[in-house]
């Protein structure tokens, strides 16, 4: 199964890799020079850091650019509808009246603060392919709990939320 990503993902994405490769890599790269310039590298804790930071920036490059060229960008500008897709916006409201917002992304975009949940997680399976209206039971720790589709929209989330 492919992976999915939305717009501004992908976006976010790109936008970390330009940074880390344009400017944290050349600004450590400087740094680790400085330091290695001041002579004995086994005990200047400036070089050792500056060393393992630039391989964490490194690696997280090297994730970012596999990730780009596997994920697949799915454009829900033209999604429209009561069902549940990839890239929905979803109003639920559980059994004792609390409503709560989800939005289905890829696993690139979780951010459980903002409600965004991937579809591959419990919850994001359960709602794909559902309708407003239509109720869902889902397995917790606290034992089952329904959930009521009030509302789906596709409405785009821009980068500054």
């Amino acid at each position: 199964m492919p992976d999915y990503i939305t717009p501004l993902g992908h976006t976010q994405l790109v936008q970390e890799y330009d940074h880390l490769f344009r400017t944290e890599r050349p600004e450590m790269t400087r740094q680790v020079a400085r330091a290695a310039a001041m002579g004995d590298r086994s005990e200047n804790a400036e070089y050792i850091y500056g060393k393992k930071r630039l391989r964490e920036i490194d690696r997280r490059l090297h994730y970012l650019q596999k990730r780009l060229q596997s994920i697949q960008v799915i454009d829900t500008s033209d999604f429209e509808g009561p069902t549940i897709r990839f890239g929905a916006t979803v109003l639920v409201e559980d059994q004792d009246g609390k409503e709560s917002t989800y939005r289905i992304v890829g696993r690139d975009e979780i951010d459980a603060a903002k409600g965004d949940i991937s579809y591959q997680s419990p919850i994001g399976r359960a709602l794909v392919g559902k309708e407003e209206g239509q109720e869902i039971t889902l397995k917790t720790p606290s034992g089952k709990k329904t959930l009521e589709i009030v509302e789906v929209s596709y409405a785009q989330r821009k980068a500054d939320q």
